[in-house]
């Protein structure tokens, strides 16, 4: 089963950066294509950003041009680089296979942009 681990969050002001990162364990890694999710309090959980294996992007368009995903597959891990931030990006951020997230989720990384 694979074990996915989020860390990198933390408390921003609005405009300022974080980089989340996502660590998987099992095989194969590099033939799934990944996606960061997020979940605000009383809201879904949404799809934030996916990159394949082969490094094809694909962003929700409330991201576009503040964050960039990338992965090394080497290190099965996948980046979340999110700059200019805003409050509406607070969330528990998590990471799972796209565009079915059926491994085990993880604890997620706890996003939170106020001044």
């Amino acid at each position: 089963q694979v074990q996915l681990v989020e860390s990198g969050g933390g408390l921003v002001q609005p405009g300022g950066s974080l980089r989340l990162s996502c660590a998987a364990s099992g095989r194969f890694f590099s033939i799934y294509t990944m996606g960061w999710y997020r979940q605000a309090p009383g809201k879904q959980r949404e799809l934030v950003a996916s990159i394949g294996g082969g490094g094809t992007t694909n962003y929700v368009d409330s991201v576009k041009g503040r964050f960039t995903i990338s992965r090394d597959n080497s290190k099965k891990v996948v980046y979340l680089q999110m700059n200019n931030l805003k409050p509406e990006d607070t969330a528990v951020y998590y990471c799972n296979r796209h565009p079915t997230p059926d491994w085990v989720w993880g604890q997620g990384t706890q996003v939170t942009v106020s001044s």
